[in-house]
């Protein structure tokens, strides 16, 4: 746990990955006759990072603001950092961090002068507050730009300074709102290097808010919400691996001669307009056995896995958004990832 977590006796508490920090039974939130989250139900287990997943208009956006105190429940209860967020919502607003989607920063001070108002804000104790800065700047990499004017600083530097800014009074919860709009590909992969550092150090609990696949895809577990409703929740990998084995698609010189040569063989199978479909499981190692059952020469093939696209496909009957390439996940951040799993 890094220093500024030491410094802070709200903070030294030990941490059980196995106990809840955010807690959600029941939780209605209504306007009008209108339910934009209908009795959903969850828990988010510390130190962890749980996605909330689903397009614009599902109820992402309604949930976060009740965790937040942003928005009173119509119906429910529930738990932040052990508060009642309808209680005891300035206890809840002392343990969580919220970035917004739209940028909030005065970009007529530089980036100290932004965590330092902050700090005053939250009171954190005047002898704490220069180590605090120096360590979250640290965390998201900007300790060079320390003394810049915030309007100098490109749209992936400002996300990742509202970061740091929202670690200033030391959260428990750091809530990250949709992904801001503009940043491009690479600025989101930085930002989230940032993330899970901070995650990996600081030890905090991500709560994310998105409709990406790929920004998903960081998460320990991840929650599909539709139409105010939790529909899945389980890890990304175990959501893909219920709603299917790999398919591979294989196209011959004789469609119809290998889709029955593999359904001979015990292959389940199917005729689709691209040849044959068959489907297995670890269907790049069958790739050999089946181009050899097939009995025909084979032209093309083409390995698909289960993706969230899919998941979110089954769950609801429509796609999110067209497809999102997870390649643009570097290496590095999936094996580092993988490792907190």
């Amino acid at each position: 746990m890094c220093a500024i977590y030491a410094e802070d006796e709200q903070t030294t508490r030990p941490t059980d990955r196995r106990r809840p920090v955010v807690e959600v039974h029941d939780l209605v939130r209504r306007f009008g006759e209108f339910a934009a989250v209908d009795g959903i139900s969850f828990d988010v287990i510390e130190g962890e990072v749980f996605a909330f997943l689903g397009p614009n208009g599902a109820g992402k956006s309604t949930t976060i603001n009740v965790l937040c105190t942003l928005a009173h429940p119509t119906a429910g209860r529930v738990l932040v950092a052990g508060f009642d967020v309808t209680a005891h919502p300035k206890a809840v607003r002392r343990n969580i961090g919220l970035v917004f989607q739209d940028q909030t920063l005065d970009d007529r001070l530089t980036a100290q002068e932004n965590l330092r108002f902050h700090a005053v804000l939250y009171r954190v104790p005047s002898d704490q507050v220069q180590a605090r800065i120096a360590r979250v700047l640290e965390l998201v990499d900007l300790s060079d730009r320390r003394y810049d004017l915030v309007s100098e600083f490109s749209g992936g530097m400002a996300r990742r300074l509202e970061i740091a800014r929202a670690l200033m009074h030391v959260p428990r919860v750091l809530f990250l709102a949709e992904p801001p709009i503009g940043l491009d590909p690479q600025t989101r992969v930085l930002m989230w290097e940032d993330v899970l550092r901070l995650r990996e150090e600081a030890g905090v609990t991500v709560f994310l808010t998105t409709h990406y696949m790929d920004e998903a895809e960081y998460a320990d577990r991840i929650a599909i919400i539709d139409h105010g409703r939790i529909v899945a929740l389980d890890t990304p990998e175990a959501l893909k691996a219920a709603i299917g084995a790999d398919t591979v698609e294989l196209s011959t010189t004789d469609d119809t001669l290998a889709t029955a040569a593999l359904e001979r063989v015990g292959y389940r199978v199917e005729a689709v307009p691209e040849g044959t479909r068959v489907y297995v499981e670890k269907g790049e190692n069958a790739v050999p056995a089946l181009i050899a059952a097939a009995g025909v020469p084979v032209r093309s093939v083409h390995v698909h896995r289960p993706t969230l696209d899919d998941v979110f496909l089954h769950h609801t009957g429509r796609q999110i958004r067209e497809s999102h390439a997870e390649a643009m996940i570097p290496a590095r951040v999936r094996a580092w990832h993988s490792r907190r799993r």
